[in-house]
């Protein structure tokens, strides 16, 4: 994203961008791992 008033390009924080993963990535895992569990119970 570019500053409007200097025409710079704005930079994010890389702590930032972990924390982000993170907040999104351990609720994608848990609900990939437990669909898993749940699909393999159908194959016994």
């Amino acid at each position: 994203m570019t500053n409007q008033n200097t025409g710079e390009a704005e930079t994010t924080s890389p702590l930032k961008i972990a924390a982000a993963w993170i907040f999104v990535g351990i609720p994608l895992l848990w609900g990939v791992s437990q669909t898993l569990i749940n699909a393999m119970q159908l194959f016994k």
